[in-house]
């Protein structure tokens, strides 16, 4: 079937051939990387009161300022690095978002600090296993749940910001917690099926889940 066939969900029928294959490729698939995970943390917080488009064609310039995502390399850049930040047309130049990603990485480490990882403590939310949806509508899909709400008062409290519940649960959509496709759209079941494929483990880190195979 041509690509231009397919159904999908509304939201991501897109002429833009990048926003396409974010829908068709990346959406919801659960991600279990440390510096994948820590990515979209920083991207949906630099989406707030913006298009996701627009973060979406600014990817490479956030891969580039913010060294491919490293959470202890980004812990501790300084007011150089800030300013840098602040002068790349690359990245939304927004200060307060660019502190909090800065923020954020520190918060990561203090997380690797008590024994746990981003990955492990964002997916513990959800016990560990996608929380499988079947919306038939975009009016169905909510913008944050108890979840959600959850996450953004534990990362509240632990230091993180720009995670409000709406943003948690933009993160937790795109990272794959839930899979919020639309029951019609081609990637519901695919989505799935590539969780399965994988072990069960698609929330794991790939420490823990070397540990719970051996």
């Amino acid at each position: 079937m041509a690509e231009t066939e397919r159904q999908r969900c509304s939201w991501g029928d897109q002429p833009d051939p990048a926003y396409r294959a974010y829908h068709d490729l990346e959406w919801g698939v659960p991600v279990r990387d440390e510096r994948r995970l820590f990515e979209l943390l920083v991207l949906e917080g630099a989406q707030a009161g913006l298009s996701w488009s627009t973060i979406l064609h600014k990817r490479d310039g956030y891969r580039r300022a913010f060294a491919a995502f490293d959470p202890a390399t980004v812990a501790v850049f300084g007011p150089e690095d800030v300013a840098r930040l602040l002068a790349d047309p690359g990245i939304v130049r927004n200060r307060a978002k660019v502190a909090a990603a800065i923020g954020n990485a520190r918060a990561v480490l203090e997380l690797h600090g008590a024994g746990t990882t981003l990955v492990d403590h964002l997916w513990s939310f959800v016990d560990g296993r996608p929380v499988v949806n079947r919306f038939r509508s975009p009016g169905e899909i909510p913008a944050e749940t108890g979840a959600s709400r959850a996450m953004s008062r534990d990362l509240r409290r632990r230091g993180f910001r720009f995670v409000g519940p709406t943003i948690c649960y933009a993160l937790m959509q795109s990272a794959g917690l839930v899979d919020d496709h639309e029951v019609s759209c081609f990637r519901w079941s695919e989505v799935q099926r590539a969780d399965s494929l994988d072990g069960g483990q698609a929330g794991l880190s790939d420490g823990r889940a070397r540990r719970l195979g051996s």
